[in-house]
């Protein structure tokens, strides 16, 4: 049985987003017991839009590292953090449960080659670009300590995001087993990289600095990977066991952007929610360039890893 429920909300023409969120309905139920989310926006026009489970809440992965650079951006603006400023890295962090020391294991992270500096000094400006690019978690969890946790999460209330939660650091073992985790929904990420994108999320100077992080990302096998191989995305992505998700920001060749963001979870095989994602971005990017999209998008063949 389908434990996909699918709660949709429509603002925009049936001819438009309604055949869209129609297509997007039919991948996604392919994939028994699969709980997706998506929101689309399209940000030239706030009545074309999509919005499936858009309030479900989802483990946050690593986009929880979305509202941890926009703090610290915050922070550089209100001149209590500076990009320049040497942060001493060290692998030992405080559990939210009871404060006892816990360590991230290399094997687990994307930026292993980040802890053959421990013991050294690193710009901030590094760890940023290193948290968000290569979603590192050694620089996520030295940012963290920097930023406050609570504070990233007040931010997020502040523009908007009502859900979204940031409590904790990646790998609190204690705090996972109490459920004690980050958390997200498609709609309160959409609103997040909304207003990078609007300059609304900091100052001039530090949107323009985090939508060029969010571009110089490294990890592309899911929404760039359903685009035109010349479409700039500014996104982060997040992954853990049966757990993958990719919010972005699209830039079309000659149009204005929009937003996407796909959340998955109950998906044991990560190349099927992959493929969900690619199929799910192919068929948004025909329909915000106005190209004739399939009724029922096919599943991909899965992006292979480099």
């Amino acid at each position: 049985m389908l434990q996909t429920v699918l709660l949709v909300l429509l603002t925009a023409s049936p001819s438009g987003s309604d055949a869209l969120r129609g297509s997007l309905q039919q991948r996604i139920i392919q994939v028994k017991g699969a709980s997706v989310a998506v929101v689309y926006q399209d940000l030239g026009d706030l009545k074309d839009s999509v919005l499936i489970e858009a309030d479900r809440s989802f483990h946050a992965a690593s986009t929880m590292k979305v509202p941890v650079m926009v703090e610290f951006f915050r922070q550089v603006d209100a001149g209590t953090l500076s990009l320049d400023q040497p942060i001493p890295l060290v692998n030992q962090f405080r559990s939210i449960v009871d404060g006892s020391p816990y360590a991230l294991d290399p094997k687990e992270d994307e930026d292993a080659a980040l802890y053959e500096q421990l013991g050294k000094s690193v710009p901030a400006r590094e760890l940023i670009q290193r948290m968000i690019t290569r979603s590192s978690n050694l620089a996520t969890n030295s940012v963290i300590a920097l930023v406050d946790a609570k504070r990233a999460t007040q931010t997020l209330r502040t523009l908007g995001a009502q859900q979204m939660t940031v409590l904790r650091g990646v790998e609190d073992g204690k705090a996972y087993q109490q459920g004690l985790n980050n958390t997200a929904t498609a709609k309160d990420l959409a609103t997040l990289l909304a207003a990078i994108e609007r300059g609304k999320a900091a100052s001039d100077r530090s949107t323009e600095a985090m939508r060029s992080i969010l571009l110089a990302q490294e990890l592309n096998e899911e929404i760039p990977a359903g685009l035109p191989p010349s479409t700039r995305v500014a996104h982060k992505t997040g992954q853990i066991s049966g757990v993958l998700h990719d919010a972005a920001i699209i830039y079309p060749s000659g149009r204005a952007p929009y937003v996407l963001v796909v959340l998955t979870s109950g998906i044991p095989d990560e190349k099927v929610a992959r493929s969900l994602i690619v199929d799910i971005s192919r068929a948004v990017y025909a329909h915000a360039t106005r190209s004739a999209a399939p009724a029922t998008p096919k599943p991909s063949a899965p992006t292979p890893k480099p």
